[in-house]
């Protein structure tokens, strides 16, 4: 199948366009660098002629409230009805575990508001929910920083490798649409302050990580299950510090 991977050079996209070409799929990363803008629409409807299927794992620029709300809001309008126009059979997007329970924040708002437009397009779709990636873990460690000190709230944590939410989304993206959602999520489920004094240390990060009950996580207040998925979501098998041996060592 023609695959269109949206944000196709990037962390994760470059990993789905990979593995999707392993399978012997005809997969093109879009993305500006490849002459695709999905704000302008520039190169798109070139893009998505004869695709099957579309991957998006774009991410906003800026998260200030209402910059990413218009990229989020804007990019899927112009991917949905370019693929109307190509007769595209199946959207995939990748979203974030909790999105629906963090209104306080303005990124997860703009997510919500990306996954109402693709529900309530006519286009079969899937979206995957993933839990945090171990890549991101120094700047989600950074966003909690103060001074010396990093605050993290002592809710249930799950991060999962970026390697095994491309092999999710992979396998999603080949399969039929489930119109509705797939959770992924890593194999360790720990207190978000534990895991952070853990992975900093691991990190050679001096800082102190502090329990803070009303620690925000990218504006919003969490809960014990904010950030975690339910039952039956598809859960990864490399752990955070095996990761971080593999990453060291090239491998």
């Amino acid at each position: 199948m023609k695959i269109v991977v949206i944000g196709g050079t990037g962390l994760i996209g470059s990993k789905v366009v990979a593995k999707l070409g392993e399978l012997g799929h005809e997969a093109v990363p879009a993305a500006p660098n490849t002459g695709v803008n999905t704000i302008t629409g520039e190169g798109l409807a070139e893009a998505l002629a004869g695709a099957s299927v579309v991957v998006d794992v774009s991410n906003a620029p800026s998260w200030e409230d209402t910059a990413v709300l218009e990229f989020f809001q804007t990019s899927t309008r112009n991917q949905l009805a370019a693929e109307e126009a190509a007769g595209v059979g199946h959207h995939v997007a990748l979203s974030v575990v909790g999105t629906e329970r963090l209104p306080e924040s303005g990124y997860f708002r703009a997510k919500v508001a990306q996954e109402k437009l693709i529900e309530g397009s006519s286009i079969p779709f899937s979206i995957v929910h993933a839990t945090q990636f171990f890549e991101f873990v120094q700047g989600i460690a950074d966003a909690g920083a103060d001074g010396d000190t990093v605050r993290m709230a002592p809710v249930l944590f799950q991060p999962i490798a970026g390697d095994e939410v491309a092999q999710a989304l992979v396998g999603v993206s080949v399969g039929s649409p489930v119109n509705g959602r797939v959770e992924v999520a890593g194999p360790e489920r720990l207190p978000m302050d534990e895991f952070f004094r853990n992975a900093l240390a691991a990190l050679g990060d001096p800082r102190e990580v502090v329990t803070d009950p009303h620690a925000r996580y990218f504006g919003a207040e969490l809960s014990e299950r904010s950030l975690v998925p339910g039952d039956g979501a598809v859960l990864g098998e490399l752990k955070y510090a095996d990761w971080l041996d593999r990453t060291r060592s090239g491998k």
